[in-house]
This record gives C-alpha cells, structure tokens and sequence, in this order.
C-alpha cells in the first residue's frame, strides 16, 4: 500500500543524495570565535560533556534531528539504525513526520523503535498545521504510543508548505489548535521550525500556548524549499528563490536568549561539527540537533552513526577543554567566552 505522504518520504532523501545543495552549508557558527585559553585549568580527562533532557542523562547534548519515517526499508533502515545508535551512545532521537502513519498503516514499523533504545529520550513529530486539516488530539496521541515517546514536536514549516506542490497553507488560528492540544496530551509538546528559523513572536505565541520548549531550527544546513523544488513538475523556481529565506540558527538563538527563564531552547539548522555545539550552548541551546551529517551513516549502519557521533563527541569535549570549562553548565549563556559575535 502506497499513497502521496508515503512516496513523498523518499523523494526527499532521493533529493538530498542527488542535490549537494540542498545542503546550504551557511556556515553562520564559523563568524563566532571563542575565547581560547591556553591555561584552560583542567584536564582533558575531566571535562564532563553528560547534560539531561526530558529526565534522561545523556554523554552529552546531541539530539538526531527528525528526518523520515514510511513505508519503504531504506526509510526503516535510516531509523533503526538512528535509533540503536542513539541507544549506544545515550543521545536524544526525533523522528520524521508521523503524519504518513495515518494514510500508510504499513508506515507505522518506521516508528516503532522504543526497543531499540529504551534509554534514551524519543520525539515523536507532526506538522502543526495539520491541526487545520484534520488531524485529532486522539491521532496525536497515536503517534507518541506507536513510538513510545518522551514528547511531540509540532513542527512549522509554512515555507516548505507553500512551496510543496500539494502544500497544506492554511496556518491560520493555530495558536489556539496547538493550546487545545497541549492540553489533551500525556507528554510535552514542542515547537519546531524545519530550517528558517523561530522569531520571538512565535515564541511568544508558543508560551501562551502553553509550550516550554522551542526548537529554533534556523538557516543555514537543509534547505527544505530547494528540496520541494525538486519535486514540483512546472517551471516555477520559487523553491530556489527561497532556498536561503530565514533566519540564520546562531542570530535565531540570540533572539530567544530572553526567554531562558521560561523556555527550553533547542539548537538545530547547519550544525555541522562539535564546535557548533558549544557555541550552540554558549548562545543558549539546552540540546543541539543535528540530521544531514547523520543521514549517509544511517543508510549505511548502525556502527557508522555512532562513529560519527562519537567523533562528534570528542570535537565538543575538546572545544569544552580548550575553553577551560569543566562541565556544559558552564558553557550555557556564558557570552564571556565569545571572543567576536557572529
């Protein structure tokens, strides 16, 4: 059994293998320079990188960023093998849009990885937008069983929306839908954008829904609009046109910093490296996701994932050390340690 949501999942991961570019590689952490010190005070051996989300303990704070789930094995493949590897090395997984669970009943083994790690925290994921075509609390509900999960992203996308050939555009009165829903459901909901960036009026929107953690999603890594582009059968290049509209993830994380107090901030958008990640935290990000340096290991192995995870590791543990900071609480919101804003 197949539908349009279904074969979609794998047109975009087809796109990404095809399209270098899709991958915008913005760059925007490399305009940040830290504060090197060369007597950090601390051994290397002793730096803790472990920070908690959702009541887990993680080795540190990485989250696999949502990308797929459907009725395909190369789809089932890329999230098993996610999932066992964000198990063996203790970091956070989000998965794809569970929306294709609802018309590919087949879909739903592509989220059934609670068994695969059992310890650590699971995302579940839906469009916010889909509130406005019909999507129940009841049916949101079923996507956090079917994955077991710790909590749900909503994620907005009006771009890519409005790109898609067969985009949902309607995103009007959601507040109001997403306030109804964090109210029915049994686990947190999150807010995500899916590469252009939160501003503080969608945080402030957000709150009064009742949401406490943003993941600010901005530009710089995939590029969901070139993406659809790709998919659309005419001559319009609007995808293309819009291919870098948004706002860059570290500017996206200097705008939420007043809402520390109040909210959880989750970096993700061209994240590349374990450097990113500290400057991520300095700016305020309580965890870092990332998902294209991830995607080629994950249609490979398990084992590949955590290799690149674990490189990704010790890059942060080691910017941790040459910064002279013993743990990630004294990298969070700590602007002392930028040397030139981005």
């Amino acid at each position: 059994m197949s539908d349009q949501t279904n074969d979609r999942k794998l047109e975009h991961i087809r796109a990404i293998e095809n399209d270098p570019d899709t991958d915008r590689s913005g760059h925007y952490f490399d305009r940040m320079r830290l504060m090197h010190r060369a007597l950090p005070e601390v051994s290397l051996n002793d730096v803790d990188t472990s920070s908690r989300f959702l009541g887990y303990d993680l080795s540190f704070p990485l989250l696999i960023s949502s990308m797929t789930g459907g009725d395909h094995e190369l789809i089932k493949t890329i999230n098993r093998n996610l999932a066992e590897a964000a198990q063996r090395t203790k970091v956070a997984m989000a998965v794809g849009s569970q929306r294709v669970m609802f018309t590919t009943p087949e879909a739903r083994s592509s989220f059934e990885l609670r068994e695969l790690a059992p310890d650590v925290p699971l995302i579940g994921n839906l469009g916010a937008v889909q509130l406005n075509y019909g999507i129940t609390a009841e049916q949101a509900q079923q996507a956090v069983d079917c994955l077991k999960a710790d909590a749900l992203y909503l994620h907005l996308n009006p771009l890519q929306e409005a790109v898609q050939p067969e985009g949902d555009t309607d995103f009007s009165n959601l507040k109001d839908s997403i306030a109804e829903l964090v109210k029915q459901l049994d686990v947190p909901v999150l807010l995500k954008e899916v590469g252009s960036g939160l501003s503080p009026a969608d945080i402030e929107l957000g709150l009064a829904a009742g949401v406490s953690c943003f993941d600010v999603a901005g530009t710089g890594g995939t590029s969901w609009s070139r993406i659809e582009h790709h998919r659309r059968k005419d001559q319009n290049n609007i995808g293309l046109k819009f291919q870098d509209w948004g706002i860059p993830t570290p500017r996206a994380l200097t705008l939420a910093s007043p809402y520390h107090s109040r909210a959880t901030i989750v970096a993700s958008g061209g994240l590349r490296d374990g450097i990113d990640m500290v400057k991520s935290v300095i700016l305020g990000a309580s965890l870092c996701g990332m998902a294209a340096p991830l995607l080629k290991p994950a249609m490979k192995s398990a084992d590949a994932v955590v290799e690149e995870i674990e490189k990704i590791r010790t890059e942060f543990r080691t910017a941790m050390f040459l910064l002279g900071a013993p743990d990630v609480a004294s990298l969070f919101n700590n602007r002392t340690l930028i040397l030139d804003e981005c």
